[in-house]
């Protein structure tokens, strides 16, 4: 396995409190920011992560046997804050976690060719107004947030508008005047992108109708059997009377997806299958955002942790930076930076990361064109997700580059849950994307010790990157070829951070220059050896047994 050395060097004295990493002070005594252009974002499956609650394991008779990794394995909400409290994100650098949709769904099961399946990934609605049991309660997300908060991480839901969740024998079919139920699309226009079902048996939501609709007979149903349904119908009252939107499908949607902004304060969505509607409706979702979260924020003063705003992320399918703020369908171009997203996942990363020759092709590239063509807006990396069936390393074994890639390149990071532990994405007996959403290997970590190994190395370079906002938002500059460093550099108001890494190094002793960031005499750490190094003649001489070292300014 080929080892990578690094080092990062910074003028910003940092502490690793896990409660106050977004409230950090320099020397200045200026804040170190929360930037979602530079956030380690953790992306799970909520079924698959951990189990933290097994009373809740099976709900709506779903009993029968599904394929292999196609029903719910127990996973819930629960599952993860209890690894919140137990430090695992906050030990991995995780500044926010991605949930896959929560909401409740579909009753019964499908069989799509691939094996008897059920909607433990979330992305099949049956009501968007409840939280599916198999997931957790209210009273858990509120938990989840909570705790997630008091340690400086952010909540990101996943946002499903562009349809319900498949027909069952016990799931009927929402009214025509809500869904279409064909043509099939074919990607090769904008209209056969936009106006039909992704997959059959995928009811699509009519998002461009403005046409008045009701309220579903079995939604209507079910909700008066809870209890609920005046309370329901009052707020959608409220709701279309305040923001003047038509009575339409895309709008009810809009309205009670916005609700769990403005109840449990979570702080951005993941917007799934963007390109499959009008780029319209998610300016009109991004405003109600907005406004659900200011409501928020006045109703929990003493909540709110900054005055970043909601933070929205799309997937635009093979969407990639270099398109820039453009994506092409052939016969119509659009922006959807400038219809309401803060960021696009990034498709392109993958083959960046396994194509391009060298680190700083890599890395300038992506700096090139965040500062210029995206400049105020980003994109988030991935080296592998849960459903594309050609990561950057199926295999698993690149893992300490994959980190070294993603962590270090600019830009936002998404790790994918059992990426930095090697998780497999080759399960056998599996169909289609069922093989990359295998429960988290915590066995594993707990008992071996290439994984142990393997998940040091992701923590470290995780931790180094939360600290510092440069490494993901920062300006690149090559200091030197060979050795390979290069600097990062970010700065707003009073606050400054400088980052210089250097790859490729040898074991042993190491002579970089560091440029002109720091003066003669400063004291540097290096946090993977906990070596501490005084600069020289604008060098960085250390001598440890690692092949990888990230040095700080210490604190004084």
């Amino acid at each position: 396995m080929k080892k990578y050395l690094f080092i990062l060097l910074s003028i910003v004295s940092i502490s690793c409190s896990p409660k106050k990493q977004d409230k950090i002070l320099t020397k200045n005594n200026t804040e170190k920011p929360f930037l979602w252009a530079s956030a380690n974002i953790y992306f799970l499956l909520t079924d698959r992560f951990n189990n933290g609650d097994v009373s809740n394991d099976l709900n709506f008779s779903r009993t029968r046997v599904a394929a292999k990794l196609r029903g719910f394995e127990g996973g819930d909400i629960k599952g993860i804050t209890q690894k919140i409290k137990e430090g695992y994100f906050t030990n991995l650098g995780i500044n926010a976690i991605w949930l896959t949709p929560i909401v409740e769904q579909i009753h019964g099961s499908v069989d799509e060719g691939t094996g008897i399946t059920f909607g433990y990934h979330g992305y099949w609605t049956r009501d968007w107004t409840s939280l599916d049991p198999n997931f957790g309660s209210e009273e858990a997300l509120k938990n989840l947030v909570e705790v997630a908060h008091k340690n400086g991480i952010r909540i990101v839901l996943d946002a499903v508008i562009n349809h319900t969740g498949p027909v069952t024998n016990v799931d009927p079919v929402w009214p025509e005047d809500w869904v279409r139920i064909g043509p099939q699309c074919d990607y090769q226009t904008y209209e056969s992108t936009t106006a039909c079902t992704l997959v059959k048996n995928l009811p699509d939501i009519k998002t461009e109708s403005d046409a008045t609709v009701e309220i579903p007979v079995q939604l209507a149903k079910k909700w008066k059997s809870e209890g609920r349904y005046e309370q329901e119908m009052k707020e959608l009252d409220e709701f279309f009377m305040r923001t003047g939107y038509p009575r339409a499908p895309k709008y009810y949607i809009i309205k009670w997806l916005t609700d769990y902004i403005a109840e449990f304060g979570i702080d951005g969505y993941r917007a799934d299958t963007v390109k499959h509607m009008e780029e319209s409706v998610w300016g009109d979702f991004r405003n109600e955002c907005d406004y659900a979260f200011k409501l928020w924020k006045e109703n929990n003063p003493e909540k709110v942790l900054d005055n970043n705003n909601f933070y929205l992320v799309g997937e635009v399918y093979n969407y990639g930076i270099s398109g820039g703020q453009i994506f092409d369908f052939g016969d119509k171009k659009v922006n959807y930076f400038k219809n309401g997203f803060n960021s696009l996942i990034n498709f392109e990363f993958k083959w960046n990361a396994a194509q391009l020759s060298s680190y700083e092709a890599l890395f300038s590239k992506y700096d090139s064109i965040l500062q210029n063509d995206l400049k105020g807006f980003g994109v988030l990396n991935y080296i592998s997700s849960h459903d594309d069936g050609a990561p950057f390393d199926k295999e698993r074994t690149k893992s300490f580059e994959s980190a070294t890639k993603l962590l270090l390149c600019p830009g936002t990071s998404q790790v994918y849950y059992g990426d930095e532990s090697a998780r497999s994405l080759i399960i056998e007996g599996t169909e289609g994307d069922a093989t990359l959403r295998s429960n988290m290997n915590w066995n594993e970590i707990a008992n071996r010790l290439q994984t142990k190994e393997i998940l040091t190395h992701w923590q470290k370079l995780g931790l180094f990157r939360n600290n510092h906002v440069a490494v993901g938002a920062g300006v690149h500059k090559m200091i030197s070829e060979n050795p390979y460093v290069f600097q990062r550099t970010y700065s707003k108001g009073d606050f400054k951070d400088v980052v210089v890494v250097g790859l490729d190094l040898n074991i042993g002793e190491k002579k970089l220059n560091i440029g002109t960031e720091f003066m003669e005499g400063t004291v540097l750490v290096d946090a993977y050896s906990n070596t501490e190094v005084i600069v020289k003649n604008g060098m960085a001489i250390l001598n440890t047994p690692f092949s990888i070292v990230l040095l700080e300014k210490k604190n004084q």
